[in-house]
């Protein structure tokens, strides 16, 4: 009988070979360095969210191909090149609302275009809580591959277990006023609201690529925020943060 631990040796080793290009083989050196992250990445806070990687090898090509979308703006920069991908917040008929609410992420690019930075602007703070942030980070090298759904996820037990406070609703509807959408989950709040991406140039056929998801739980009775999921640039993303304090369940991202 194969071991269990040889087996994940084997699902790793089948996904390098059957994922064609060298773009997936250096996504997967990545994830095997955030087995040791300390070693290879460190977190800056400071007005924003900045994960920086100490050994980068990532290309900025490899980014555009992954995601189909180019960014908002890019600058010439004497450490190589800075690019913004900007989300403004919109209505149901898909107009930009004003005054201006938006989040945008920020790359850096050393001078042979490999990321060495990835920052997330304040107000995506205010939605995601930095502990929470870096502990999921943390937590990413110790999730199984699940080709066929083409997920990463993170059992609970292998979870880092922090101790933060959770911003309430109100606090967030000051940052990106009222839902597009709201409904209810059992004991949850639900408040849904969509962002389009400033861009110019998308690959034919991505186009809702562009747009953005991000849809919020909250506890009825205290109103924390509890659950945080979306969809970013092609990226499916959810984190649930009582699963940082629990031990029974599954954080998928």
């Amino acid at each position: 009988m194969i071991s269990s631990n040889y087996q994940k040796v084997i699902i790793v080793l089948s996904l390098a070979m059957l994922l064609s290009g060298c773009v997936y083989w250096r996504l997967l050196q990545t994830k095997l360095q955030l087995n040791e992250f300390d070693t290879y990445f460190n977190v800056v806070v400071a007005d924003d969210f900045t994960w920086h990687f100490k050994n980068p090898l990532l290309y900025s090509h490899d980014f555009t191909y992954l995601a189909k979308l180019q960014p908002s703006s890019i600058k010439a920069e004497s450490f190589g090149e800075e690019w913004q991908y900007l989300f403004r917040k919109i209505t149901k008929q898909g107009a930009f609302i004003e005054p201006q609410v938006s989040y945008f992420f920020t790359l850096k690019f050393n001078h042979e275009q490999r990321l060495t930075d990835f920052s997330l602007s304040p107000m995506f703070l205010n939605i995601a809580p930095v502990k929470f942030l870096e502990a999921s980070l943390r937590s990413l090298g110790q999730g199984d591959i699940f080709q066929a759904k083409r997920q990463l996820k993170v059992s609970a037990d292998k979870m880092l277990k922090i101790t933060s406070q959770l911003p309430k609703k109100n606090q967030i509807l000051q940052y990106l006023g009222p839902p597009l959408e709201q409904s209810e989950e059992q004991d949850l709040d639900v408040m849904l609201y969509y962002f389009r991406l400033e861009t110019s140039d998308i690959v034919e056929g991505y186009e809702d690529r562009a747009l953005n998801e991000i849809k919020l739980w909250f506890d009825r009775k205290n109103q924390e925020l509890v659950k945080l999921g979306g969809r970013f640039a092609g990226l499916k993303l959810r984190i649930d943060y009582r699963k940082y304090q629990r031990n029974d369940s599954e954080q998928t991202v």
